[in-house]
């Protein structure tokens, strides 16, 4: 009996390692989701907007695409976009139309590994395509960082926040976003060291200690991949001028374009707190409970 409880628990243990060996090997496509419709179902023009097919080299040598949606007179700022893991640029026409129709010029591209883009998806090169597409707007645009609003969704929000350490646009706007990657892995595998295991950072929560523009928050209370408390820490981290937007509905349908009224006070928080020149006003506190429902 003794002998069959111990090969039990050797049985029990070689199988859990296995399980950690394979979670540390395989995280990268537990994480990206590029293959969800690799190609692309849909262009602007599908929705009569004008625009330009972009394709950005990044230092490693790796072609981006990406389209530049033009407002249709004088643009308020221009939109830097940065989506979630899965899916393409093709799947967020609904954020283009809602930035075009409030009046703003829209940068959207796919990461490594994304829809057109060469290459394969890493943390360290999602980080080096957001350069690819600050310089584009910088440097072919001529846009300034004080009009530029960076804009990420679920784990573009942690790209986002991370290029906003690095430079200083008008506004950061994080939409269903985690903490880190560790920490949201924790929630969701209790029974795994996932922070030990865990080859991915995207803390987000700790580029926003360097951030200094205006930062809006939103996210739902009904998100079942994200959970709120997430959004909640993040706003708590975010220095002044800050504002939240409490959504409602799923990860996947909660997002700020799904309501008029949310467009709206992103729109307001854009150019009242977020106006050309505000790192040299004196911040403004906006309490969580200060939001749109």
């Amino acid at each position: 009996m003794i002998r069959m409880l111990f090969n039990t628990v050797i049985f029990i243990a070689m199988g859990y390692i296995a399980l950690l060996l394979l979670v540390f090997f395989t995280q990268s496509s537990l994480l990206y989701f590029p293959q969800v419709e690799r190609d692309l179902v849909a262009t602007p023009a599908d929705d009569g907007l004008s625009y330009e097919s972009v394709t950005l080299a990044t230092t490693d040598n790796e072609s981006l695409h990406g389209w530049f949606i033009p407002a249709a007179s004088s643009a308020k700022a221009t939109i830097l976009f940065f989506h979630g893991n899965a899916g393409n640029i093709s799947h967020r026409m609904y954020y283009l139309l809602t930035f075009y129709r409030l009046g703003y010029n829209t940068f959207i591209f796919d990461y490594r590994g994304y829809g057109k883009s060469s290459g394969s998806p890493s943390e360290a090169g999602t980080y080096q395509d957001a350069v690819a597409a600050w310089q584009y707007l910088i440097e072919e645009k001529a846009i300034r960082p004080t009009d530029i609003v960076l804009f990420g969704e679920s784990l573009g929000g942690a790209v986002a926040a991370w290029l906003a350490a690095q430079h200083e646009p008008r506004a950061l706007v994080l939409a269903s976003t985690f903490t880190s990657v560790p920490d949201l892995a924790a929630e969701l595998y209790p029974f795994l060291p996932v922070r030990l295991l865990s080859r991915f950072q995207y803390s987000t929560i700790d580029y926003l200690q360097s951030i200094n523009c205006p930062v809006l928050i939103a996210h739902s209370p009904q998100d079942e991949i994200v959970p709120f408390s997430h959004g909640q820490a993040l706003f708590e981290a975010a220095s002044e001028p800050k504002q939240f937007i409490k959504l409602q509905g799923g990860h996947n349908v909660g997002f700020i374009y799904t309501r008029k009224e949310w467009a709206l006070a992103m729109d307001e928080f854009i150019q009242t707190r977020g106006g050309a020149g505000n790192n040299d006003r004196p911040g403004h506190a906006v309490s969580q409970d200060d939001h749109v429902e």
